[in-house]
């Protein structure tokens, strides 16, 4: 049995331990991180050389155990099945900070495995995913350019706070988690209350010097316990290759960047890497070709940027591509908006439903569902291509969640807007920052929703390039060749007060201080440009909702008459959805919320809410339908789950002698309590209605009923008195 090694330091007034050698001994590496008592174990494993790809082959799973917070999964086979979107979120948090820290040219599988054992609701577990993987990573065969730590950081009472508990977070402005290896920052993470850009630069000093406690104590376990690393394999390109495939591309590679529009690039590429192909093939394979052939746009891309700050599309650096937009773009749906930005367009649409269409979660924390939801889909079309449509991606997942997180501060409050929302972008085309153009088009569709935001969001991408001497360059909304030649993708959203979400991804080994705070600083120029141009088209919120919404009333009861709206199973509740055409939530503060498509179904529904949890008092009025016909009377239905009797002496002002000669099954009366009895029973009657009318000087109706059968006069009995003659069968 191999020995076990602990190493301990303190942040946020709590222990961090990690220690390895007790178990998962025949991973690569594995680790053990405890705070506070959420604990879990993170292993890396080293797999043979994959054949045929052409990327790093790295996997990170979070794997949620529901053990780990006393709960047993939903669902029929009770156990856990597919990643939430939380742990989806959370294998990203992990995988964006460690991806660039690993040989770009390595092949063989790198597999990451996160499993929670226990969490304590206190201390998040998706901070230690990333120090977990950092030490395993250090302490086993494969290269790493770490260690690296996370931490989150809050804003409570104008002051940083590291590693804030879920209850101080809830009193938290900030919710920024800052990753960064001992020299620099390498990822961002951020849900914000509207900060300002000086706020969250020092948050993320505040985050990067609280890491090194972290990284200090990966190293010293790395030093006693580390494997030695495997060879890196060389990056080295045939030089003769190089030279053959610079000599024949020749001027016509700066040509070939020099179109501005995407898809005439894109054609003068492809034509340009057939041509080398051709000419280099009988020496050379194609994917060799081609490998020094993208290496040599790097380059050109890059110089051309850092000497004379020229972008493909000749734009400024800090120049925002020409900006579309347009609200109420779709018939028939709550709400729908259409932002473009250069030939980035993307279509969200709106949807209001009642609260109980809240979203369940299923995963680990301290929420058991969410009323407000945005999904993000990405199809192939919107880049040029045919391929298979899927089920959804991580991207597409991680894409969603920064654009919702982004919107959240500016909601109005359940109690307010009582109503579950959920957003839909639609990415229609892409070349650049979707995700930004997400959060444009969803702030403009909730505004064309009527739903009362308090103040637009808008966002933005900045790129870099580095260069030698600690040059860089930073770009303004970036699209996709400066994506994918540079070296940073910072997005920030936010609206004319300040920041509420932030992602960084990195593809060098992290940045300095002095970009982030330049970043931020050219972000907030662009955000307010875009506030301005969306504004021209919808500033704020529509004073009425789309006629197809459904419309939410509050009203509240006693919570004490709860369980009698409910019912046995449900049932009295549910009858009233389905006899008014409504939905019903109640929470047990006795706080009801009717939701319906028209004002008189929710009046319906309302006033038997009402009529069901108060008190029956004599002299009450109520319109019921007859459920059940004895020889003796008839009970009526006042609301469901509450019958009243009315005696047959109580049917009409003269004298009855069958109950069906004047009510049947199924008619609606309206009847009037005369009496309750010592155990409860509500006594009714028509007839004192009848006798009301006729006091009152206005005519008395023989029949105060609506009936759903043809009204007609009682039977008659035949003449002479006698009783009628039974029918002959």
């Amino acid at each position: 049995m191999t020995t076990s090694h602990s190493f301990e330091t303190s942040i946020g007034g709590r222990n961090l331990v990690i220690e390895t050698g007790k178990l998962a001994g025949q991973a690569s590496g594995a680790v053990t991180v405890r705070y506070g008592d959420t604990f879990i174990l993170v292993t890396a494993t080293i797999g043979r050389e994959r054949e045929g790809v052409d990327f790093l082959p790295l996997t990170i799973d979070y794997e949620e155990r529901h053990y780990a917070a006393g709960k047993i999964p939903g669902g029929f086979l009770r156990r856990e099945g597919r990643p939430t979107e939380s742990a989806t979120l959370t294998a990203r948090l992990t995988d964006r900070p460690i991806r660039p820290l690993l040989p770009k040219n390595w092949r063989r599988d790198v597999q990451i495995i996160i499993t929670t054992f226990s969490v304590d609701h206190e201390n998040d577990p998706d901070v230690l995913a990333t120090i977990g993987a950092s030490a395993a990573l250090a302490i086993s065969e494969m290269p790493f350019d770490g260690p690296i730590s996370a931490v989150h950081v809050g804003y409570i009472d104008s002051e940083l706070v590291v590693n804030p508990t879920f209850p101080q977070m809830e009193k938290s402005q900030l919710d920024l988690v800052v990753t960064s290896t001992g020299e620099a920052v390498i990822m961002l993470e951020a849900g914000a209350s509207e900060v300002s850009e000086n706020v969250v630069a020092r948050a993320v000093k505040f985050g990067h010097e609280a890491n090194q406690a972290v990284i200090k104590i990966q190293e010293e376990l790395r030093n006693v316990i580390g494997k030695p690393k495997l060879e890196v394999p060389s990056t080295e390109a045939d030089t003769d290759l190089v030279a053959a495939v610079s000599a024949a591309a020749g001027d016509k590679l700066s040509a070939a960047l020099g179109h501005t529009d995407k898809a005439q690039r894109a054609e003068a590429m492809s034509s340009l890497k057939k041509e080398l192909v051709a000419s280099l093939a009988e020496s050379h394979g194609e994917s060799e070709i081609l490998a020094v052939f993208d290496g040599l746009v790097r380059k050109e891309f890059r110089s051309v940027l850092l000497e004379k700050g020229l972008r493909p599309t000749g734009r400024r650096l800090d120049e925002i591509r020409p900006i579309a937009t347009e609200a109420g773009v779709l018939p028939r749906v709550h709400g729908s908006a259409l932002f473009s930005r250069g030939e980035t367009q993307v279509l969200t649409i709106t949807t209001l439903g009642p609260m109980n269409r809240k979203q369940p979660l299923d995963g680990l924390g301290l929420e058991d569902s969410k009323r407000f939801i945005h999904h993000y889909n990405f199809p192939p079309y919107s880049v040029g291509e045919a391929k298979r449509a899927g089920s959804t991606s991580r991207r597409e997942i991680g894409h969603g969640a920064l654009a919702e997180r982004a919107l959240l501060p500016i909601l109005p409050k359940d109690e307010d807007f009582p109503y579950t929302i959920r957003l839909v972008s639609e990415v229609l085309s892409s070349n650049g920052s979707t995700s930004m153009a997400s959060t444009c088009a969803s702030s403009m569709s909730l505004m064309d929703a009527g739903i009362p935001i308090s103040r637009a969001v808008a966002g933005i991408s900045i790129g870099l390039v580095t260069g030698e001497n600690n040059k860089f360059v930073t770009l303004t909304d970036i699209e996709g060749m400066e994506d994918n030649y540079g070296d940073m993708d910072f997005k920030v959203a936010g609206t004319d007060k300040g920041i509420t979400a932030i992602q960084l991804d990195m593809k060098v080994k992290g940045i300095s201080l002095e970009i982030v705070n330049k970043t931020l600083e050219q972000a907030l120029g662009a955000r307010m440009f875009i506030l301005g141009e969306m504004g021209k088209t919808i500033g704020a919120s529509r004073a009425e909702m789309s006629p197809y919404a459904p419309r939410m009333h509050k009203i509240t009861i006693d919570p004490e008459k709860i369980g009698s709206l409910i019912g046995p199973g449900g049932k009295t509740i549910r009858a009233i959805q389905e006899g008014t055409d409504t939905t019903i939530d109640v929470d047990n503060e006795g706080i009801v919320f009717v939701g319906a498509t028209s004002q008189e179904s929710a009046d319906k529904a309302i006033k038997m809410i009402q009529d069901l949890t108060k008190d029956v008092a004599i002299g009450d009025i109520y319109t019921g339908k007859v459920v059940r016909i004895m020889g003796f009377g008839a009970f009526v239905e006042l609301v469901p789950g509450k019958d009243g009797m009315v005696h047959i002496s109580e049917l009409a002002n003269r004298r009855v002698d069958k109950v069906d000669d004047v009510v049947k099954m199924g008619d609606e009366v309206k009847v009037k309590v005369i009496d309750i009895d010592s155990q409860g029973r509500i006594n009714l009657s028509i007839r004192a209605l009848l006798e009301g009318a006729a006091e009152q000087g206005g005519p008395t109706p023989d029949y105060p009923f609506r009936s759903q059968r043809d009204q007609q006069p009682p039977r008659s009995h035949p003449p002479g008195g006698g009783q009628r003659r039974p029918f002959n069968r």
